[in-house]
């Protein structure tokens, strides 16, 4: 008997199968396919969103990953055409979300009511000042070039050269509780920190999820290369911010003993030195596009050299420390050029660093690890 070629033995039967599982397994992979792709882009969050916060590589301090097409957005202007109050605005709505996002206003708003020292609860004590978050994010955060929260729910998370890791918003929120705030952390599912989310949440509803827009962060100021002048920064300040803030830069309390009409600058009752706004760089944006009371980021009532050196003069103060700032930026490199405490990836002074000039300084970064500086 001859022998028969295996091939012409398999039944047809089989093959059909074989042919058949292997259409049933490409339409699956074809259903999860589309089934991913719409969860991608239904989700209201980013799932990854790099961002430089602490101004440590070209990438702009507030910038984040992720367009959206320029046809499917409002003017950017209508972002911050009017101030809302959800006080006002949602006060015949009592659902939950509601009552968070009404909760979350006055926290920024009247933050040591809540949360402060003088509150009255010792349970509920967070802040170790008596400032609110609205003395810096102005207008309850919706102020453009002032920090404002208008954008901010959906850009994150993302990355922080301080802790060298991707943060959470709440991350965010607590980081001024330790630093501007000079206090501790809220629980991150307490109820004060939800109803801040809400309230961020309630602000950014008409932003495209993670879209940078105009007015986010603060104003560029033109850094003069030269070391801050102490000397006109005090007279910068009695001519333009002391009718405010005091001669002494203790500030105007509020009629009512708690918090204040215009916040302290320096001393016991102001941001520590491991705030933000204890770099003169970062405090001299925020003065040329905010102060005095009244400027804005199209009229601005000082120049570059004034916000300067203003902002020299205002840092050089006393006021509280951080304890472990020796522990930020684990990766030394990323640390902001006008961070006024090391130690440092370089050998330049820790006064060159506070005090400037800054473009040595920036220049080296460059050179050496190819970081484009801007604060």
């Amino acid at each position: 008997m001859s022998q028969m070629d295996p091939m012409k033995e398999r039944p047809t039967g089989a093959l059909i199968s074989t042919v058949t599982k292997l259409i049933n397994l490409v339409l699956l992979l074809l259903v999860a396919i589309v089934a991913i792709t719409v969860a991608f882009y239904s989700y209201d969050k980013p799932l990854f969103t790099i961002n430089w916060i602490e101004g440590s590589s070209d990438v702009s301090s507030e910038s984040a990953v992720g367009t959206t097409d320029s046809k499917e957005q409002p003017e950017k202007a209508s972002f911050f055409t009017e101030i809302h109050n959800p006080l006002e605005e949602l006060k015949e709505q009592t659902d939950l979300n509601s009552e968070y996002i009404k909760y979350g206003y006055q926290l920024i708003s009247e933050t040591y009511k809540y949360i402060g020292p003088e509150n009255g609860d010792a349970k509920m004590v967070y802040t170790g000042n008596n400032l609110a978050c609205k003395n810096c994010h102005l207008d309850a955060g919706q102020k453009k070039f002032s920090a404002p929260y208008v954008g901010v729910f959906g850009r994150f998370p993302q990355y922080r050269g301080r802790e060298n890791t991707i943060g959470t918003l709440q991350d965010r929120v607590n980081g001024c509780m330790e630093r501007s705030m000079n206090g501790k952390k809220l629980p991150v599912d307490g109820k004060e920190m939800t109803a801040i989310m809400a309230y961020m949440k309630w602000v950014s509803d008409k932003v495209p999820t993670g879209e940078k827009i105009e007015g986010s962060g603060f104003v560029k100021v033109e850094i003069p290369n030269r070391k801050v002048d102490l000397a006109h920064g005090e007279e910068v300040y009695k001519m333009k911010c002391a009718s405010c803030h005091g001669v002494d830069g203790q500030g105007i309390k509020m009629p009512s003993g708690l918090g204040y009409t215009y916040p302290p600058l320096w001393g016991n009752d102001s941001y520590n030195h491991g705030a933000g706004m204890n770099r003169v760089l970062t405090a001299a944006q925020f003065i040329k596009g905010n102060m005095p009371f009244g400027a804005t980021s199209e009229n601005p009532m000082v120049t570059d050299e004034e916000a300067y050196d203003v902002a020299g003069f205002i840092d050089s103060h006393q006021r509280p420390k951080k304890k472990n700032t020796e522990k930020d930026y684990p990766k030394l490199e990323r640390k902001p050029v006008s961070a006024p405490y090391g130690p440092y990836a370089d050998e330049f002074s820790q006064e060159q660093h506070q005090f400037g000039p800054f473009q040595e300084i920036m220049a080296y970064y460059e050179k050496e690890y190819n970081l484009k500086k801007t604060k």
